[in-house]
């Protein structure tokens, strides 16, 4: 059976997209993978391409990895390279509004207009609607006016923001620092308010049956990337240091949110169900 790849995740852009291509063409070449990289552009949601069968390497959001059964094939996480990232496979939520906006912290855009990608994204839903909750203990009923989604990707938060049809909303870090890196005019017209708490990075994951012969050979691909000669232009695009092994119990404690929780609050119906970002 010949295998998908894909990095839609954090294809942010089209050099991304590119690069990302690159990149995973090297890596199944080099594990020796009959393998093909495939496109899956949004709004198709990722949650069909993580339930492939012939899924062969693939990003995938923490909390669906953490609470799938089975549970994937866990092949690496990347390092991004900016130093708030320290070396390690971690990322955060980015709080933004508009770069013109007089919102300084969260807790002022209450009222407001909220931007989201999905119920099942730890970094467009869960971790920035827990860290809002927690903000407005003293605040009964209604946080937001409204809620402007569900969006799908990063990119269409940066553009609800930037455009003025929502007034605050949450970015991946890394992705957020790919938009810096591939898209600064649209990156410029954003200013971060807030962060939430790192967590560990969506990891490349292949199918829950991928034979561990070729889960080994992948996983020793992508630890391979970071010190690939001919890989040092996508790296640089992709603003990746390396790829790193990762224990999948670390992403043990994302399985514990709920996703849809605090959803009334935010101005979301509390039947509306969203699409993985």
């Amino acid at each position: 059976m010949r295998l998908v790849a894909n990095a839609r995740m954090y294809a942010v852009a089209p050099a991304a997209a590119t690069a990302w291509r690159t990149v995973l063409e090297w890596v199944v070449a080099r594990a020796g993978v009959d393998a093909e990289v495939i496109e899956h552009l949004a709004p198709a949601p990722l949650a069909a391409l993580w339930a492939r069968e012939d899924l062969g390497c693939a990003f995938m959001c923490g909390r669906p990895f953490a609470t799938a059964v089975p549970r994937p094939t866990l092949l690496a996480a990347p390092v991004p390279n900016p130093p708030a990232y320290g070396g390690q496979p971690i990322y955060w939520t980015d709080l933004v509004v508009a770069a013109e906006s007089p919102v300084a912290a969260p807790e002022e855009a209450f009222g407001g207009r909220f931007a989201w990608t999905s119920f099942d994204s730890q970094s467009g839903w869960l971790a920035p609607s827990a860290y809002l909750a927690r903000r407005a203990k003293t605040r009964s009923g209604q946080l937001f006016a409204c809620a402007v989604g569900p969006l799908v990707t990063p990119r269409a938060v940066a553009l609800a923001i930037a455009e003025g049809r929502a007034d605050l909303g949450p970015l991946d870090s890394y992705a957020h620092d790919l938009l810096r890196r591939h898209e600064p005019v649209l990156a410029a017209r954003l200013r971060v308010v807030a962060s939430t708490p790192q967590t560990p990075i969506p990891p490349l994951v292949g199918a829950a049956s991928l034979a561990p012969a070729v889960a080994a050979n992948l996983r020793a691909a992508l630890l391979a990337v970071g010190d690939a000669p001919e890989l040092a232009s996508a790296r640089a695009a992709l603003l990746l240091s390396r790829f790193a092994s990762v224990d999948p119990g670390c992403y043990d404690a994302l399985a514990d949110a709920a996703p849809g929780a605090e959803a009334g609050r935010f101005g979301i119906a509390q039947d509306h169900t969203g699409r993985a970002d």
